[in-house]
């Protein structure tokens, strides 16, 4: 089939690189400019060198839809295009133009966590399982019949970088086997359960401003989503940013006010979590390791050298 990409970052390199080293013509690519979001310049092979490499077509787009590219994408007569982390809505124009349609790869399994950061979300979340989907695409995002799902196992130390290599390896396999289905006439779709979809926005810095009023549980796993290279977990301490880096649920239950720097446990330090903390029932958040805004990485017990004070949400 002759195949035109659309597609950003390392989740379009590797589909882009799957289809170069399938059967299949690769006739143009379509990716967008290199971006300063934070998100963005993390996992950012580029899809514009690869194509380059290859000799095929590329076209920079920050939104789809304007003439030259679609006389582009009509010159280049397609038979199916292939999505992965486009990151803007395609039009009708283009995602109903070639024959098969077009099918989009999605790092979550849907019909949950459609939208943005769907593996750092789902951790966060404690889902046990995650992993990618190719869908077909329509006019409502990540809401397309879908054609095959893979999975991967979250493990309770797993981090938001552990669970991206994991995915990020089905991509190849997964976008090589859908073309042979779709190439020989053997796909199946099957319509997305919507009373189980679930959609969430990007990511930002304030999402990883750290709540202490959180169940110690829940900010365990927010450390691990966001772990290096993502932007970290952070709070203030005596009103400096501070980075949370490793962190554990404590073994003892503590009680008081969220945010209390409480006690030495283990090779750590306890802060007082959630909203119910005052009743002694909650475990509190063993903090093993944090960076300062200089960069500098330190134990929790040396840079916490007295106990006492608090950690909070704003300076």
């Amino acid at each position: 089939m002759r195949v035109v990409m659309f597609g950003y970052q390392t989740w379009g390199h590797r589909t882009l690189q799957a289809l170069l080293d399938s059967e299949h013509d690769v006739v143009l690519v379509v990716t967008h400019p290199a971006s300063d979001h934070v998100y963005e310049k993390i996992w950012n092979d580029s899809v514009a060198d690869l194509a380059a490499r290859h000799g095929v077509p590329v076209l920079l787009r920050n939104r789809p839809g304007d003439e030259e590219l679609l006389a582009a994408l009509k010159a280049a007569e397609p038979d199916v295009i292939v999505a992965n982390n486009w990151r803007t809505w395609l039009p009708p124009e283009i995602f109903d133009l070639p024959p098969h349609g077009t099918l989009n790869v999605h790092d979550s399994l849907l019909p949950a966590y459609a939208g943005f950061s769907p593996l750092i979300w789902a951790l966060i979340n404690g889902e046990r399982h995650v992993g990618v989907t190719a869908h077909r695409m329509d006019a409502e995002l990540d809401a397309g019949d879908v054609l095959m799902q893979r999975s991967v196992p979250v493990g309770a130390a797993d981090t938001a970088t552990d669970l991206f290599h994991r995915t990020v390896d089905l991509i190849g396999p997964l976008v090589t086997e859908s073309l042979g289905l779709i190439a020989s006439g053997r796909a199946v779709w099957t319509p997305q359960d919507r009373s189980r979809a679930t959609f969430f926005h990007k990511r930002a810095l304030e999402d990883s401003r750290i709540d202490w009023t959180w169940p110690a549980e829940d900010l365990e796993r927010l450390v691990r989503a966001q772990s290096d290279p993502y932007p970290n977990a952070f709070t203030h301490h005596r009103g400096q940013r501070l980075r949370i880096v490793s962190a554990a649920v404590s073994e003892g239950r503590y009680g008081g006010t969220p945010g209390r720097i409480f006690i030495r446990e283990g090779d750590g330090v306890v802060v007082v979590a959630g909203s119910a903390a005052r009743t002694g029932r909650l475990p509190g958040l063993l903090v093993r390791r944090v960076r300062t805004e200089d960069g500098a990485e330190h134990a929790a017990a040396d840079y916490f050298r007295t106990m006492g004070g608090y950690l909070t949400h704003r300076p």
